[in-house]
């Protein structure tokens, strides 16, 4: 792969120089509220606490954000998504549809249960399962259903929370990846019976690990808390973690609010561009909260592979990656799959994804960045 112009500008990955410092893109970012709260803590020793006040105030938070009644912080979004599916009392023997391009662990959580996972296709301008398939999937033993909102789209909540109330399903709302974000004038992690945030070390609301359950079900709540508690909390966010949670939530609107206008302006300069389709619906701006910007990648020159691009884009020193694995070639034995799942199939083979913390940057940096991505879709074909 030795691509060159006419002047000899070379790729980074050919030897020439990257065209964009990663380095200058810091995650977690400088924060004056989090570094406050750690310092307290150590004067005062509350970090080894196993909850206080800061626990409460994230709760408080949390419920006051969402509208929701119930809030369960845990140790992570994929215990969480467990949980969750135990509360609304999928047992061994169930099934659970999700989408065949997913996070894996939400299929796991389904297995660790004893359920069997029932996989539908994507809408490719959602990223989300289609509710359109739902009725193909259902079954008798159909008890709930997962829907993720990623990337750079938002799930069709009111199509989908219409369809499971009208068959009697339970819907779990999976926002790890959409914290503050806005679907269809409700905050995402609020429409489904029971929702789930992520505090991951890479998530927009960040503690290294940790996660929330979000539920007006008091019984739903009780199931969790019968599984998860044995004598303790087997399953716990600390109160360190809560704390510095609590100054990144009250920032996360204005976070939010600069992500989406780094997204429109790099998504209007990149357009035009054969090789990238962007993916996600732009007249929603103001909606989607921008964990991971997606594109599909769609060479010209069918020999470029997507690996080739994203090796090429790394190098010059952009926060470019492959998407999820997807599901669909999990086997039979493992799961029920329905239809062909076309696009789930090519979102797995084609999608790239852009980390958010660049998304924090100034307008020169956000810029530069689309140069150096532009560098890679021009020279790489040249």
């Amino acid at each position: 792969m030795h691509k060159t112009t006419e002047d000899d500008e070379l790729l980074a990955i050919d030897g020439g120089r990257p065209a964009f410092v990663r380095e200058s893109i810091h995650w977690p970012p400088e924060d004056e509220g989090v570094a406050d709260v750690l310092r307290g803590m150590a004067n005062e020793g509350a970090w080894a606490t196993y909850s206080g006040s800061y626990t409460a105030r994230l709760i408080e938070a949390l419920s006051d954000m969402h509208g929701i009644e119930h809030v369960r912080l845990t140790c992570s979004g994929t215990a969480a998504v467990e949980q969750a599916l135990r509360g609304v009392g999928v047992g061994a023997g169930d099934e659970v549809i999700l989408a065949a391009y997913d996070f894996s662990g939400n299929f796991r959580c389904v297995e660790r249960i004893g359920a069997r996972p029932v996989l539908v296709d994507i809408s490719p301008s959602t990223s989300a399962a289609d509710p359109a398939l739902f009725d193909d999937a259902l079954s008798p033993h159909v008890r709930a259903v997962v829907v993720s909102h990623l990337h750079s789209g938002l799930a069709p909540m009111p199509e989908v929370c219409d369809w499971a109330l009208r068959h009697g399903v339970a819907v779990v709302e999976d926002a790890c990846q959409a914290p503050g974000a806005n679907v269809h004038g409700r905050p995402a992690g609020s429409w489904g019976d029971v929702g789930v945030l992520s505090f991951g070390g890479s998530k927009l609301l960040s503690a290294g690990r940790g996660g929330a359950i979000l539920t007006g079900n008091q019984q739903f709540i009780q199931r969790m808390k019968v599984y998860a508690e044995g004598g303790n909390d087997a399953f716990p966010l600390s109160e360190l973690q809560a704390a510095v949670l609590v100054p990144q939530l009250e920032r996360l609107p204005e976070r939010n609010e600069r992500r989406r206008a780094a997204v429109q302006r790099i998504a209007k300069a990149t357009k035009r561009w054969g090789e990238l389709e962007f993916v996600g619906d732009l007249s929603a701006l103001p909606c989607p909260s921008y964990f991971k910007v997606a594109w599909r990648y769609q060479p010209l020159d069918p020999g470029l592979t997507r690996e080739q691009f994203v090796l090429a884009a790394q190098a010059e020193g952009l926060p470019i990656d492959v998407g999820f694995r997807g599901l669909t070639r999990r086997s039979d034995r493992r799961c029920r799959r329905v239809g062909p799942m076309q696009h789930a199939t090519e979102f797995a083979e084609w999608l790239v994804v852009m980390h958010h913390p660049l998304l924090l940057a100034d307008d020169e940096q956000i810029d530069l960045a689309v140069k150096a991505l532009a560098k890679v879709v021009r020279l790489l074909k040249a």
